[in-house]
Formats: C-alpha cells, structure tokens, sequence
C-alpha cells in the first residue's frame, strides 16, 4: 500500500508537473538586461561615437525577437535612444529598481493567464517580452509576442496594473487582428481584450474612460454612433485630443468594453460568449455588425447607424468659378475653390492622381486654404488652354472626422 501511495503520488505529480509545462508562458526579460549594462557605460562618456557605440554592442545588437519587434514597430532609432538616455537624466534612476522586479511578475502573470485559459480553453502560446522603448509604447503586441515597453510600464504608478496590462496584451495575441477598419471595429478589438481580463483577473480595470463612461454613457452613445464607421481614431483612441468629455482620453475603450459587457451579460453561454467575442474578425463588417446588434448598445441596428453615417458624410457642393466637368474652362483661371456641405477639420486634407494619371494632374501652384467658416478651400492654379485636368479630393474630413466622398475634380480648358 505505502509502495502504491508513493507511485499515485508521484504519478499527480508528474501530471501536474507536465500540466504547467503545457501551460508555461515564456518571459523573456533579457533586454531590460541589456539595456542597463549600456546604460551605465553610455552615462558615463560624453564621447557620442562611443556611446553609439555602446548603444549598439550592448543592448541594440543583442535584441531579443521581442525587442526588435518593438522597434519595428514604434520605429525607434538608436539616435532616439541616446536622446531619451542623455536627455532625461533624472527619469532612468527612478525606474532601474523597477525593471527588476520584471521576472518577480511572471508566476503573477502566469496565474492570471492561467485564469484566462479557464474562460478561453482554445488560447494559443505567446511569449512575453520585456522590452525598452522610447517612450511610445506602454504594451503592445506582434503576432504570438506580448511586448511591454518597461520605460513606462514600470512606473511606480504603472506597476500596480502589470499583471493586467500583461493578460490585456495576452488577449489581444489570440485576436484576429489588432488593426480593425474603422473605429467601431477598433473599439471592440481593444474592448475584446480589456473585458476578458477584467472577468479572468477579477480586477477592475483601471482605465479612467471605463469609469467616466459608465457616469455619461448616453451622451457617449449619441456622439460615438455618428462617427463609428470613421477611418481615423478622432478623439477616441490613442490620443489626448480636447474634447467635450473632459478631455478624457480613450473613451473608445469604453465603447468598446460596454459593448463586450452587454453581449457577456445577455448570453446564456458565457464561456461560449468570451470565444465569440475573441474569435471575432473585426474586419468582417456583417460579423461585427452582428456581434455590436446583439449587444443592444446601440438603440439602432448598425445597418440603420451605417446609413445614417453615409448621409452625414461631407461632400462637394461646387467648384468655382466654374462647374465640374466644364469643357470651356478659362484658361486664365488663377484661383479654384471648392464649397463642402460640412464645416471641415483644417488639419486634414488631401490631393491624388486622377484616372488620367500625372499628365493630366491639375497641379496646386500655392495655398489660400480654408476658410474662416472651414467649409471653403481655395489653392491657386497654372492652367494652360486646350487641356484635360483632374484632381481627386481625399481625406479631407469634417471636425467629427468623417471622410469626405472622394471627389475627382474633371475640366477642360479652353483653347486660346
């Protein structure tokens, strides 16, 4: 009996050993290693050459495939890298003893992901990387890599979400995509992730769009269903545009997250609920349409919203001082201005090649620019007689970010 004791006994324990094998997340904090070994030399020269130098042998060329993602992605250089180390002195030492707590996290993060396999069995292996930026990425991911940008996520104030942050990340390697279409399709890509580790992790998430949401949902709602199928973010995500929300910054997680929220609250298959919302493609318009529907945020299907967004759209209402697709244009013509239906956002504008191709462009000798009202646009030409031109009008967009219709601006000249 003591012999078969032993043998069950060894016997868990080999399954349980091989069970956290399986389920072993990688954490690869190399970098973090290596960035600090070059630091201390770069501090300590003021010789540039030589901290190049440094910046190379020691932490640049040593990357990790984690690391040289995040390049890659945020395009860092080496020359911001030794702008960021010389130029912010007092910063680095605050974060050093930090960065070494970076392996201490994993058997946190592993539990918590571990938690988050229990909701979604059909997870796939990521690796989590430790990485160094220059101040552009807290986290991010590529393909199966989790990849943490330790200069800001080892902030005193960022290090009590690190286990978050890391299963948010987790979530999104299992997504689809992490590059969505339009901002509908972007907020519940971010949604899908944040919602997912708040019910594995049983933490709240600490994104202040998710509380001021919550007190303003309504007027929240009525703004975002106007822009959902808008190209650019706005002032929605990534960004801390002023806005009539107290300037809160990234209410789109909110959006996207309540969105989430009510799908989970009104399945009768919760798990089967979180592998819905996962799974998601985020680019199969009719999929999200049906997924946002069955969530009941949105007062109006998003076939009704889409239409309604159509029709909002800024358009051309005329050229001057001639009519589109004139034949008999004057070729003395010095300055054209186009009428929009929209006061436009006097950021964004746009030119491009017409069908005729380069030699038939219409090319903008000089810029008046917008009206005072925003919904003129005058630029100065050089026409000659007896010529095709065309111009097409591209991402100019009104202040709530809606593309303008592309136009293609079509005339002949007249002959002398």
């Amino acid at each position: 009996m003591k012999n078969l004791l032993f043998t069950l006994i060894f016997g868990l324990g080999m399954i349980t050993t091989a069970s956290a094998q399986q389920n072993n997340t990688d954490f690869i904090t190399t970098d973090i290693d290596n960035f600090w070994q070059a630091y201390d030399k770069i501090i300590a020269t003021k010789d540039t050459v030589q901290q190049y130098q440094y910046l190379n042998q020691l932490f640049l060329d040593k990357a990790t495939p984690g690391q040289k993602a995040m390049i890659a992605a945020r395009r860092y250089t080496a020359g911001e890298y030794l702008a960021a180390i010389t130029g912010r002195p007092e910063y680095w030492p605050t974060i050093r003893a930090n960065t070494s707590k970076a392996k201490a996290f994993a058997s946190d993060i592993e539990a918590n992901i571990l938690k988050l396999k229990k909701l979604y069995p059909q997870a796939r292996p990521a690796k989590i990387y430790f990485t160094v930026g220059v101040f552009r990425s807290g986290g991010t991911t590529t393909d199966n890599m989790v990849l943490i940008g330790s200069e800001i996520a080892f902030t005193d104030e960022n290090l009590k979400n690190m286990v978050f942050t890391n299963v948010h990340e987790y979530v999104h390697t299992q997504e689809k995509t992490t590059d969505a279409n339009n901002i509908l399709g972007q907020c519940v890509l971010e949604g899908v992730a944040e919602y997912p580790a708040v019910k594995a992790t049983g933490q709240p998430s600490s994104a202040p769009a998710i509380a001021y949401g919550y007190a303003h949902n309504d007027r929240i709602r009525e703004v975002f269903a106007r822009q959902l199928f808008n190209t650019v973010y706005g002032i929605w995500m990534y960004n801390s545009m002023e806005n009539e929300f107290n300037n809160t910054r990234d209410l789109g997680y909110y959006v996207g997250y309540a969105i989430c929220e009510d799908y989970y609250n009104k399945a009768k298959n919760k798990q089967q609920a979180i592998k819905d919302m996962i799974e998601l493609d985020f680019n199969d318009e009719a999929a999200l349409a049906k997924f946002v529907d069955a969530s009941g945020y949105f007062a109006e299907p998003v076939a009704v919203l889409k239409t309604k967004y159509e029709d909002s759209r800024p358009r051309v209402i005329s050229i001057k001082p001639f009519k589109n697709n004139a034949t008999d244009v004057d070729p003395a013509t010095k300055e054209i201005t186009i009428e929009f239906s929209n006061v436009m956002n006097k950021r964004y504008r746009n030119f491009e090649l017409g069908p005729l191709g380069k030699d038939n462009l219409l090319k903008i000798t000089g810029g008046v620019g917008f009206s005072e009202d925003g919904r003129k646009f005058t630029f100065t030409v050089d026409l000659q007689p007896n010529r095709q031109y065309q111009l097409v009008l591209g991402r100019f967009r009104d202040n709530d970010f809606r593309d303008l219709k592309e136009y293609l601006i079509d005339f002949k000249t007249a002959a002398k």
